[in-house]
Order: structure tokens, then sequence, then C-alpha cells
């Protein structure tokens, strides 16, 4: 073989054969050829792979697409057998019963043996890289059809009795091979949360079944119903997974965990507390693998764009990001941070929880049980020499007052609260304390959040409003004189019939100037505040949103949804 690669270099000039000869005759240890050669520094993978489908007659396939998988492939070889292998089995061109193994170890015979004996099929081998056959692998068996209700019912047909203790340890959700059912039953509903793109898992126990919903774009959908009697077993399995105590039923418990899909890492944030029909649980997923976004793909307008960019330069100052809960106040501070994150300044956060880590950054988890709060947190890192400090969260005097004393001090600072719009941050403030010549000459801008679910691409279609939701988003009978096309989603397999997919933001961006200080200094309520701001030209939540909806991305209803009037 070794012989035979030397030659194929000499003829296909993929790599330098005097190096390949000279690595070979040096390596003579008992590592086999092909992961001797995979291991060595002088050649890239893709190359190496290249010289030994050349010299074996093999086809080199640089990307491979999840649906040319054959779906006895997934039944037959379990997800763990092909991560550890790096093998993929995908139909051939010409359809003659046989399957084509894709390795990114041409020499590993065995595998090849047994995934013929595992599948029942004549088998040809072809190679490729890790990374191409791992990411197939990932998508191949996430296609897989959950048996959710399949395993409920082998569930119930069981002794419960003897079931209880096999709710401890499993890893990978694609891994379901002799698994016990109630692990089986738990990694399927995770599963399937991960595959609607669910943000959270509600497990409702009702007077007779069990209600397992998903919250899809922020909304929640009954998925499934399962037996009362496998509450026990499901909740036990959840609270095994976080850490829990599984003997105590009659308190609340919180705890956190993390889960695999394939290569993707998956944290769960889960909650139980009791109820009179027994425990109830909610699963908060955060994807790693989600890549954090950019500010410029929040949903930002182009001035909105230009004047947060400015605020990022500024040295000093607080910046309010506001909004109910789940309006992505996290997700926004994530992206400034990320585009002022660089190697001359020094920035630190004070999070509850650390929801992603960021590079280049320090980030500090709350502990309120050790008397870690943020205040207390606050007050040390301004001994770390910050130049940008975020924190995590408002929630009284005391760290209000250090958030805007720090930013009196030379930091940037950036916190969120939970006001509806942005001149209510000021009274929020002003309520709790915070004496009015401090907000005045502390904060440089408030910006007020909403997430508005995006009209699926796959499913719209063309629609009119009506006169009544015109006048409600503020638009003129003109936008149709224009010929302004308006788009509803009419419902997929890929949107969950629900004819929206994905989420953007709508944003009501307020910037302190001198007026508004003196506003703020003598104490004038948000509603004088916010009523100046729109005449010197503030968009508002819905304006914002009326945008989106002229520009295609959005709908009426939806924005009619999460916004309120603009009365003042």
């Amino acid at each position: 073989m070794k012989n035979l690669l030397i030659q194929t270099a000499r003829r296909t000039g993929l790599v330098d054969a005097d190096q390949l000869a000279k690595f070979l005759e040096e390596n003579t240890g008992p590592v086999r050829l092909d992961e001797a050669l995979l291991n060595c520094p002088y050649f890239t993978e893709d190359v190496i792979l290249k010289l030994f489908a050349e010299t074996l007659g093999w086809e080199f396939i640089p990307e491979i697409s999840a649906k040319s998988v054959p779906p006895e492939f997934v039944e037959s070889v379990p997800a763990t057998y092909a991560q550890h292998h790096f093998l993929i089995g995908i139909k051939p061109q010409a359809d003659n019963g046989e399957l084509t193994v894709v390795l990114s170890k041409p020499l590993d015979a065995n595998a090849l043996d047994n995934i013929s004996k595992m599948t029942g099929l004549p088998v040809k081998a072809a190679v490729s890289t890790r990374a191409a056959i791992t990411s197939v692998i990932d998508i191949a068996y996430e296609q897989r059809t959950t048996v959710i209700e399949e395993v409920a019912e082998e569930l119930d047909s069981q002794n419960l009795d003897q079931l209880m203790d096999e709710v401890a340890g499993s890893d990978d959700l694609l891994d379901v091979v002799n698994r016990p059912p109630v692990i089986r039953l738990v990694n399927d509903i995770l599963f399937r949360a991960l595959q609607l793109r669910a943000s959270d898992i509600h497990v409702h126990p009702y007077e007779s079944k069990i209600q397992v919903r998903y919250r899809i774009d922020g909304i929640l959908y009954d998925s499934l119903s399962l037996n009362k009697n496998v509450l026990p077993l499901i909740i036990s399995r959840i609270k095994v997974m976080a850490g829990m105590d599984i003997a105590e039923r009659r308190l609340p418990q919180d705890g956190r965990c993390s889960v695999r899909l394939g290569q993707r890492e998956v944290d769960l944030r889960i909650s139980t507390v009791p109820t009179s029909y027994g425990e109830r649980s909610v699963m908060r997923l955060l994807d790693k693998s989600t890549a954090l976004y950019g500010l410029d793909e929040l949903g930002l307008g182009g001035s909105d764009l230009k004047n947060f960019d400015s605020l990022l330069s500024r040295s000093h100052g607080v910046i309010f990001v506001t909004g109910p809960t789940g309006s992505g106040k996290s997700t926004t501070l994530y992206a400034c941070l990320n585009r002022i994150n660089s190697a001359e300044k020094n920035v630190i956060t004070i999070e509850d929880p650390i929801e992603y880590q960021l590079s280049g950054i320090s980030q500090i988890q709350v502990a309120n049980k050790k008397g870690m709060t943020f205040a207390t947190s606050l007050r040390h890192v301004l001994r770390q020499d910050p130049d940008v400090i975020m924190v995590g969260e408002v929630r009284d005097i005391e760290t209000a007052r250090m958030a805007i004393q720090s930013s009196l001090t030379g930091h940037l600072v950036f916190s969120t609260l939970h006001t509806n719009d942005s001149a209510g941050a000021v009274s929020r403030l002003l309520d709790l304390g915070v004496e009015p010549y401090l907000v005045s000459s502390s904060l440089i801008a408030i910006i007020a959040q909403r997430l508005v679910r995006k009209v699926c691409q796959n499913c719209k279609k063309v629609s009119e409003p009506s006169q009544h939701e015109f006048r409600e988003l503020g638009l003129g009978s003109d936008a149709v004189a224009n010929g302004t096309e308006f788009f509803v989603g009419e419902g997929c397999e890929k949107c969950f019939q629900t004819g929206y997919r994905g989420r953007t933001g709508i944003y009501e961006m307020m910037l302190i100037n001198e007026e508004v200080r003196n506003l703020i200094y003598k104490r004038e309520s948000a509603g004088t505040i916010k009523k100046f701001a729109l005449d010197s030209g503030l968009q508002t939540l819905r304006m914002d949103g009326a945008r989106k909806v002229l520009a295609g991305v959005t709908t009426i209803s939806e924005v009619l949804r999460v916004t309120q009037a603009d009365v003042i």
C-alpha cells in the first residue's frame, strides 16, 4: 500500500512524493497507515483522502447531502456507531441495491463489514472529510421520525414501579438504542422541541392527562397528550438530568444541565413546581451552537443602526434596553458587546444566568444565596478597571444607583429594565428612588423592543388588510394606492402550519438630548417625555412595526398583537 500511495503521488502530484516517501519510511509503528497519514502535519486531510481515493479507485465526495442518506441506514445503524467511526451511508447514483459507505478512514475494513451486516446490503466504499460526514450524520439522524406515542404506549403497558430505577443516565438525544422507555420518551420530547425550534417545553399535568406544550416563536402550542400515570416517571427523569432531589415533591426546584444532539450542545434550564394534579415542569432550551446575532441582524432600521453604532463608541454613560420577559433584551445586549469587544477594552458582564459564552469577555454569574448579588458584584467589578460593564438587570435601587454612578466615573454601562416603552424607563428609575439629577446626567439612550414573528417565506401569499387594521396601525389609504403588497403565510410543514417562521425585533430608540435631560431633572411624567420625544422625531414600537409590515417582513395582526396604540 505504501508503494502504491507513493506511485499515485508521483503520477497525480497531489502531494510531494519524496516528502511522502520520507514520512512513510520514518513511521513504521503500530498505527494503521491511513490514521498515521491523516495525523501527519505535512499534508491536509482532504489531500490525503484524495490520494487514497485515487489509489484505491474510490470516489472522493467533498459534500454529502442528507437527502442521499437512505432511511434503512438510519434505522439499522446506531448514531453512536456512525459518529464513532465517522461514516455515513448514501444511495449510489446507479440504483442497483448497493449501499455506498462514505468513510473518513479509508482502511477501516471492519466498519465496512459491520455496516453490511447491520443493513443486510452489499456495500462499496467512498471517502470524505470528517467535517462533511459529521454534519450529515447530525442532520440525517435528526430527520428520523420520533416515536413518542409508541414509547408512551410501551410505558403504559409496563409496571411503573419497576421503571422508577431506569431514570438515570443518558447522553446523546440521537442515541436511542436499548434505552429504557422513560429515557427514550424524555429524549424524544426534547428532540422534537429542537426540530421545531422551540425555546421552552411545558409539561403540564391535568386531572386526566399530561399536556406537553412547546413555545415556538413566542407562542405556546399543544404538542401531545400523555397518560397521567407516567407523570412521576417523566418528572423524575427530568430531575435526574438537572441534578435535583427526586424525593422532594412538595417544594419548587430549579436546575440546569446540558444535552447533546449529535455535535450540537444544548443547555437546559429546568424548573419544577407542585400543582394540585402533580408536579409541573418547564424547560428552557439554549442552543450553544446557535451563532450570536450581529447588531445588523437584529432588525434595526438604517437610522437606528447608525445611532446605535455611535452610542457604542461613547466612553461613558448608561444605555438601558427595556421590554417584557422574552422580548430579546439579552440578545440585543450580547450583540452590542460583540460589536465593541476588542483587545483595547476591558469588558465585564454580571449576569443571572450566563446564557452564552463570549470570547474575550469576563462573565460573572450572580449567586444570591452566597451574597453575590448584582449590586455587590458591581461594587467588586469597579475595582477590576473595566471600560464596559453589562449588568443583566436592574431590580432594586442599590443596583440602579451603582450602575448610574459607575457611568459617571467613566464607564459605559449596559443594562435592562422591565418597562413597556422607552419613556417608562425614566419613571421606573425615579420610582426606585434614584435622584433625578443622577438619572438625567448619566442616561444616554433607552431602547424599548419587542419581537414579532416573520412571515414564512415558503408559504407567503399576498393579502389585503381590512380598513380597521390600517387605522389601528396608523397607515393611511395611500399605502394601498402606492401599490404596496401585504403578505401573510398560508401555513406549511416548515412553519408548523402557523404562517410564521423566525422572529425579528421592532425598536423604539430614545436618545437623551439636553431638552429630555431637563424634563427628567424636573421629574416630568413619562407621557410628557414621550410627547416631546415624538415631536423630536422618535419612532415608536408601532411605527417601526408598520415599517416592517410595509417591507413585507411581518403582518399587521402580528404588530398589533405585541404593541400598544400610540396614545399620549
